[in-house]
């Protein structure tokens, strides 16, 4: 089934994606679920052999219009779109935060809410921001644990860094969906008590790759061992293949890396693959928001960071 987005409300400008309701006002969460088509629970029926005999598996539906979700285990709980909301809560009365982007994705089967910390934003060189953002997403079809971690979002050009999904270093908590899964969210609130020291640990990193220079030789390496060719020579990479490559190197060098301290370095070769990633990898823009979160492009925008530190580290 292709992703897209069923429905989402974002605060702001619009954002990398395009996609959603603008909002001219942060949202309180009973607007927020509204605003984002999420005022909808989610049900479980059993299932049945063909020959009427019951399996050891159910099935998710939303309840508005009983369109079936996914199959899931016996023990399986929803976590429902008001609860996911409710944890932050706490977070908004004590103005730590405040909503910016929730939705839907593939007709319900996936939904995330997207909050900003008020905290000021890191800066990674003059000129060039990151801002601090709580991502929890959570799934309706059972393929995915409830998962709540960070996520930067260049302010340059508004587009997701490191995935809270992927990276190791975002201190991602995942949840089981069973009766439990509401605690253990008010549990992982200790945890993100320490969200702003690890907001900097990571953009001490992303510092440290705009300290170091790139050269034509390792960028064009970097690119390749990326898209999974550094073992092709030349001549034998495929068209398509090269064009994506001189597209990907062109970004690297292009408008949004031309700040003095971005150009050239390692924090650019970085942002242009990632620029790649949230803007042209991908059939349609929904599909790449789903991809970035949920799925491949996600892991390769970890597999980007990680190695660009690596060859920042050889400088």
């Amino acid at each position: 089934m292709p992703a897209m987005v069923e429905k989402m409300m974002f605060v702001g400008a619009t954002p990398w994606h395009g996609e959603g309701t603008q909002l001219d006002e942060n949202p309180s969460i009973s607007e927020a679920i509204t605003a984002a088509g999420l005022d909808w629970e989610v049900g479980t029926k059993p299932l049945f052999t063909s020959e009427g005999e019951e399996v050891n598996a159910k099935a998710t539906f939303r309840k508005t219009d009983n369109r079936v979700l996914g199959v899931v285990g016996p023990r399986y709980t929803p976590l429902q779109n008001q609860d996911a909301f409710d944890w932050f809560q706490p977070f908004l009365d004590a103005g730590e935060c405040q909503l910016h982007t929730a939705g839907s994705l593939s007709e319900g089967e996936k939904v995330w809410v997207l909050a900003q910390l008020n905290r000021a934003n890191s800066e990674i060189v003059p000129g060039d921001e990151v801002s601090k953002f709580i991502l929890l997403s959570n799934s309706h079809d059972g393929t995915t644990s409830i998962r709540v971690g960070y996520t930067p979002i260049r302010v340059v050009c508004v587009n997701t860094l490191a995935a809270a999904h992927s990276n190791k270093d975002s201190q991602l908590i995942r949840i089981r969906h069973t009766r439990s899964s509401k605690t253990n969210l008010d549990n992982v609130r200790d945890i993100m008590d320490n969200i702003n020291v690890q907001f900097e640990a990571t953009a001490e990193q992303y510092r440290f790759l705009a300290s170091k220079d790139f050269n034509q030789n390792d960028i064009r390496k970097y690119v390749k061992i990326l898209l999974g060719i550094d073992k092709t020579p030349d001549e034998d990479i495929k068209t398509r293949t090269r064009n994506i490559m001189d597209e990907i190197l062109t970004l690297v060098e292009g408008p949004k890396q031309s700040a003095t301290n971005v150009r050239g370095t390692w924090w650019a070769a970085y942002n242009g693959f990632n620029e790649y990633l949230n803007y042209s990898k991908g059939r349609t823009v929904s599909n790449r928001l789903d991809s970035l979160w949920f799925g491949q492009n996600g892991v390769d925008n970890v597999k980007a960071l990680n190695t660009a530190v690596e060859f920042a580290n050889a400088v």
